[in-house]
C-alpha cells in the first residue's frame, strides 16, 4: 500500500535528444535532495514514457495519490489546457493534483544570474552589463506578462538594463527576438552584453537563442538541472500536496 503522493514530472518533450537527457538530470537531483520521495518522468510528446504510460503504470501498482508537476517556466497552454486534458484521462483510481508551474520564482532569478557567472561575468560587471531575458516565447497573455514583469525585477538587482526577448517566430508585438534585444542594449550604452536563456532544457529554441546571441559578449547556459530548479520544483510539490485532500484535477 502506498501512502505517500508520488511526484510525477511532466516534461514536454522534443526530438532533441539533450532534451530528455536534461529533464533525466533535474530528476536525478531532486532525488538526491529528498531520498524518500518517489519521483517518476513522463513526456508529453516525442520522448518515452508517455504521462498516460506512466499513470496506467502507477495505478497498476497500486498508487492511489500523485502529484502532478509541470516541467514549465510560465502558465501558458500547456499547463492550462494539454496537461489537465491527460490528468483528466488517467486511471479513474488516482487521485490527482496539479501542481503550479516552477516560474516565477526568486530562486529562479539567483539561478539565472549564477548562470551568467559562469558564463565569465562578475558581480562587479552588473553596472555596466545589459542582459537580455530570452525566452522560448508565448502567445499566452499571462506568461507574456510574467516574462516581462521578471525582466523588470531582475533590472532592479544592479544591472545596467535587462530585456526581454522571445525567440519563437509566434512572438508578440513589441518583445524583441534575441537579436534585436542585444543590439537595443548597445545602442542604450551598456558596456556588455549578455544573453541569459530562460528555458530549461536545450533544443529548437534555445538554440536560435543562441544564434541570436552572436553579437553578445556573454551566452549563459540553460537552466538544467540547476540546484535551484530543484528546490524550486520541490516547493511547487510540497504546495500542491499540502493543498488539502488530493482530487482529480477538473
Amino acid at each position: 500500500m502506498f501512502h505517500k503522493p508520488v511526484l510525477l514530472v511532466i516534461a514536454h518533450g522534443s526530438r532533441d535528444p539533450r532534451h530528455a537527457a536534461t529533464v533525466h538530470a533535474l530528476v536525478r537531483r531532486v532525488r538526491s535532495l529528498r531520498p524518500g520521495l518517489r519521483v517518476e518522468t513522463g513526456f508529453l510528446d516525442f520522448n518515452i514514457p508517455s504521462v498516460q504510460g506512466v499513470l496506467e503504470s502507477l495505478a497498476a501498482q497500486g498508487v492511489r495519490d500523485v502529484v502532478a508537476l509541470p516541467l514549465l517556466l510560465t502558465r501558458a497552454f500547456h499547463a492550462k489546457a494539454d496537461i489537465p486534458a491527460v490528468l483528466r484521462d488517467a486511471p479513474p483510481q488516482l487521485r490527482i493534483r496539479q501542481a503550479e508551474v516552477l516560474g516565477p520564482s526568486p530562486l529562479l532569478l539567483a539561478a539565472l544570474e549564477r548562470r551568467l557567472y559562469e558564463a565569465g561575468l562578475t558581480p562587479a560587471d552588473k553596472p555596466s552589463t545589459g542582459v537580455v531575458l530570452a525566452s522560448a516565447g508565448s502567445t499566452d497573455p499571462e506568461a507574456i506578462a510574467v516574462i516581462a514583469d521578471i525582466a523588470r525585477e531582475w533590472r532592479h538587482t544592479g544591472w545596467c538594463a535587462v530585456r526581454p526577448a522571445f525567440a519563437s517566430a509566434g512572438s508578440p508585438a513589441g518583445f524583441p527576438r534575441t537579436e534585436d534585444a542585444v543590439r537595443e542594449l548597445r545602442a542604450l550604452g551598456c558596456e556588455k552584453v549578455a544573453v541569459a536563456p530562460y528555458v530549461l532544457a536545450p533544443g529548437f529554441l534555445p538554440d536560435r537563442i543562441a544564434r541570436g546571441a552572436a553579437e553578445a559578449d556573454a551566452l549563459s547556459e540553460v537552466l538544467g538541472a540547476a540546484w535551484e530548479v530543484a528546490e524550486v520544483l520541490l516547493e511547487r510539490a510540497d504546495s500542491a500536496a499540502a493543498a488539502g485532500a488530493l482530487s482529480r484535477t477538473a
